[in-house]
């Protein structure tokens, strides 16, 4: 018979902070990395960001829906990379 938690932490956090870390790393490649080079940069990036979401999941503490929660975090890490990608993408069409 499993025992009830009594308290549990809440993981939303750490799905949203891998998020706001992917965020970050999309504008950050974006400013810094040349046209050439910035799809095999994001895609480093995502590769940071799966890391940091087996990280901060597992600091959480719970082995309840594990999977769930890393694949939710780097889904959601992969579409914000996407549409901040989109963004850049889009820039680079418009002429200056």
């Amino acid at each position: 018979m499993a025992v009830p938690e009594l308290a549990p932490r809440r993981t939303f956090g750490g799905i949203i902070a891998v998020w706001v870390f992917a965020a970050v790393i999309a504008v950050v490649i974006g400013v810094l990395a040349t046209p050439d080079w910035r799809g095999a940069w994001l895609g480093v990036g995502l590769g940071g960001c799966l890391i940091a979401a087996f990280a901060i999941q597992l600091w959480s503490g719970r082995s309840q829906g594990f999977t769930e929660r890393v694949a939710a975090s780097v889904l959601g890490a992969a579409l914000v990379m996407g549409v901040i990608s989109l963004g850049f993408g889009l820039a680079a069409l418009v002429p200056a």
